[in-house]
């Protein structure tokens, strides 16, 4: 812990030119006699480091002087791909790591180039979680991680919308969607043509690594294989149609709240005039939204309110009313 606290400060020292003795100890959660123990030790070592006093004063290397030790330990290079995003390297308990690489890499480049990398990280942030989400508590997403990483078949309970059942998968890799991990795995047992399937981590209960190795497709690319999953689940998920009358407030709440519906309905929407039903004001539009389960989608359009109006098909106009009848009993007095 010791080597690796002195390694540290002398790539932050490197980087910044000029730190106290005082941040050092906050950052590392140690004593400032801490911190100065340290600076003697690596001044033994033969660094050039020493502190200067009074305003803007502080610990300082001689000008010039630069270190080569920035090579990178085993987990430090794995979690390189990860050295941004402290969300997701936390989650596969790769913190420390991501952040030493981070450290390494700033410290293995120019001057210059160092001071520019160090403006964007300071300048810029990514959040992979959409508004009002949190964060998931993912137990047993470490213990995947590394069996993904070993090639290891995993055995796992797993709770889905159907009940819960225990499978056992050749995992292929982790994504990370929306601030939501999902594990891509090939089910074992079914030959050698089992098709791909995309699980929730926050849905396995439990989870044991195997001795088995995983079972990988030839020339399988994650990369590749994600967005055509994401396509033909998205287009499985929501096979039905409605024709509806929706207003612009309408389409931005949908905008909003489901985004690949309003682009569908965007690219079928065609004007209305105004009065033409009676009640309709001018801005209405005629549109056709994809649509899951008649119970579901019902639901998911009264979140529109009065924005919207459902005209075809004929069950799906009679589930909205009756949904939104429903609610208004509840409601009443």
């Amino acid at each position: 812990m010791r080597s690796s606290r002195l390694l540290s400060i002398l790539l932050r020292l490197q980087l910044r030119g000029r730190i106290t003795a005082a941040e050092l100890a906050r950052e590392f959660e140690v004593a400032v006699r801490t911190v100065y123990r340290d600076l003697d030790a690596l001044s033994a070592a033969g660094v050039p480091v020493h502190a200067t006093r009074g305003r803007g004063g502080g610990i300082v290397l001689a000008p010039g002087w630069r270190t080569q030790l920035t090579g990178l330990t085993g987990n430090e290079a794995r979690s390189v791909p990860l050295a941004g995003l402290h969300s997701a390297a936390r989650d596969l308990g790769l913190a420390g790591e991501a952040a030493d690489v981070q450290l390494k890499l700033l410290a293995s480049l120019p001057p210059e180039a160092a001071a520019d990398a160090g403006r964007i990280a300071e300048r810029f942030h990514v959040d992979p979680l959409p508004w009002y989400h949190r964060h998931e508590t993912l137990p047993v997403l470490p213990d995947l991680a590394a069996a993904v990483w070993e090639s290891r078949q995993v055995r796992l309970h797993y709770a889905s919308w159907a009940g819960e059942s225990t499978h056992t998968l050749s995992p292929l890799g982790l994504v990370l969607k929306g601030g939501l991990w999902y594990l891509v795995a090939r089910p074992t047992g079914r030959g050698t043509a089992a098709t791909p399937r995309t699980y929730r981590v926050s849905a396995i209960l439990s989870l044991r690594a195997l001795a088995t190795p995983a079972r990988r497709p030839p020339g399988f690319v994650l990369a590749a294989h994600w967005p055509a999953a994401v396509e033909a689940f998205e287009a499985r998920l929501m096979a039905g149609r409605a024709t509806v009358r929706i207003t612009p407030e309408g389409l931005n709440i949908l905008r909003a709240v489901q985004p690949a519906a309003a682009e569908w309905a965007e690219r079928t929407a065609r004007p209305l005039a105004g009065g033409k039903r009676g009640d309709a004001p001018d801005g209405w539009m005629q549109a056709e939204l994809p649509t899951e389960s008649e119970a579901y989608a019902a639901r998911q359009l009264l979140r529109l309110g009065t924005e919207v109006e459902v005209l075809a098909p004929a069950s799906l106009r009679a589930a909205v009313a009756q949904e939104a009848a429903a609610v208004a009993r509840r409601h009443r007095g």
